[in-house]
């Protein structure tokens, strides 16, 4: 349960902010247009969104600091495997193992330095150039993101050891979607079918 409305949170974290910073990117990209327009100018000239092009770099960083979690959960990263996967399977099972923890223990420790990072900025008092927004708000998404995509390699390293499975990312498959079983066998046999014989 308590998985299910973590992984609901971070998707909708990042499905926000992502959301978010291209409707702001857009309405500052039209104003600046409109500024140019000689009978639109007395409509915006008084808008001020200056703030906007900060905010959004703001919401891109967090929205890649719990992307990168997400990635590790749904296996969406890129790998490179070759060499792992000419190993036989006890010692691939190993070393696959060994790369998660060592991820884990890599975020860990980032986590724990933005979290001292954090904590030292706080009371200092200092706050962004333009929207004048605490600076240790906008840094919290290091330790955050961090330890949530520590968490994850474990999750995923636990989930390894339990099954043998890694999570793996289907670019063919939407979310959510349920596909009937003949549209999955008509696709396949066409894949089949266009797919030259080899020699």
């Amino acid at each position: 349960m308590f998985l299910r409305i973590l992984d609901r949170l971070e998707e909708i974290l990042i499905a926000t902010l992502i959301a978010a910073a291209t409707l702001l990117i857009f309405v500052a990209v039209v104003q600046r247009y409109a500024v140019g327009v000689s009978w639109l100018y007395p409509l915006v000239y008084h808008i001020d969104l200056t703030w906007a092009q900060e905010l959004c770099i703001y919401m891109f960083v967090w929205m890649a600091k719990f992307g990168a979690a997400y990635g590790v959960r749904t296996g969406i990263h890129v790998g490179v495997d070759v060499v792992v996967n000419m190993l036989e399977p006890p010692g691939r099972k190993k070393i696959i193992l060994f790369g998660l923890l060592c991820g884990a223990l890599f975020t860990a420790i980032v986590g724990t330095m933005g979290a001292k990072f954090v904590i030292e900025l706080y009371p200092t008092g200092q706050v962004s150039p333009d929207m004048e927004m605490p600076r240790w708000i906008v840094f919290l998404c290091v330790p955050l993101g961090s330890y949530l995509m520590c968490f994850r390699f474990l999750q995923v390293a636990w989930h390894f050891w339990q099954t043998g499975e890694l999570p793996h990312h289907d670019p063919g498959h939407v979310e959510g979607v349920v596909e009937s079983p003949a549209a999955a066998r008509d696709l396949r046999a066409e894949e089949l079918a266009s797919t030259p014989p080899r020699t």
